[in-house]
């Protein structure tokens, strides 16, 4: 990954949320709660965060 990156940690419970948003949270390679990934800063990742935002933190590195 030479570009940027970000780093994206999942904060509540995917249970009971609609089935995009889950999608989304599984297409960020999250599964666990207070699980993290490190991504490349693309405008279809951010795309994700975008619709998951309440459910997601963000550091920008």
């Amino acid at each position: 990954m030479a570009g940027k990156t970000i780093k994206v940690t999942l904060l509540k419970s995917v249970h009971g949320r609609l089935k995009s948003h889950r999608a989304c949270v599984a297409g960020l390679g999250l599964r666990k709660i207070r699980q993290s990934s490190v991504l490349e800063d693309t405008p279809s990742v951010r795309g994700m965060i975008n619709k998951v935002s309440y459910m997601v933190k963000v550091e920008e590195s």
